[in-house]
């Protein structure tokens, strides 16, 4: 049963959720047509990236992203060496992902593949800040706190995600977004999302 207190925080944060991805939506609509079209110059595929991930309370949905990678990324885990393996079933991604094309590499040390996530903060099955959206093998990792990591809705960014995102350990990363759940508040939201936008422009963490 929720409070007075946590509903009332719900509201807001789902106001501003709607409100902020759509004036952002409209405003970068230009940037969406430039990173578009410097995706199609760059390799064969389409220009977005839609992958499943778990949302709230378990709910399977699909964030949007720039596609970064070439068109037969999924076939190139066959190929890794046994050190790229060990990397990716541990952290689930590679510093030097070989399936990566080249606008793909700045998309994501900008963080730019990310922006299409505005549509799905839109739609309202994720929020701008709250913990980053995983896939089903990542859940195994949050063992017992699994049903706490999956009350909330998943962010655009979060407390892991402008604390240096992979500079830090998945065990830390695991710390950093149940410590989100049991403290969030629209104080905390706001010290993320300006945290966020320092880490954005050092580009730390981001590979």
């Amino acid at each position: 049963m929720l409070s007075n207190k946590k509903k009332v925080y719900l509201f807001i944060k789902r106001f501003f959720d709607f409100l902020l991805s759509l004036v952002a939506i409209i405003i970068l609509s230009p940037l969406f047509l430039i990173i578009a079209i410097l995706i199609k110059i760059d390799s064969e595929g389409p220009v977005f990236f839609k992958h499943k991930r778990i949302g709230k309370n378990g709910k399977i949905i699909g964030i949007y992203k720039f596609r970064s990678m070439v068109i037969n990324a999924e076939e190139l885990i066959k190929k890794f060496t046994p050190e790229q393996k060990a990397e990716y079933e541990k952290n689930f991604k590679l510093d030097n992902d070989p399936r990566i094309t080249k606008i793909g590499k700045f998309l994501r040390k900008s963080s730019l593949d990310e922006l299409p996530q505005l549509i799905n903060i839109l739609i309202g099955n994720m929020s701008i800040v709250g913990p980053r959206p995983i896939v089903k093998k990542e859940l195994e990792k949050y063992g017992k706190n699994k049903d706490k990591f999956l009350s909330v809705t998943p962010g655009l960014t979060g407390f892991w995600q402008a604390s240096g995102r992979s500079d830090v350990s998945y065990d830390e990363r695991i710390k950093m977004e149940l410590y989100y759940v049991d403290n969030c508040s629209l104080w905390l939201d706001f010290k993320i999302i300006l945290k966020t936008f320092v880490a954005v422009i050092k580009k730390e963490g981001a590979k």
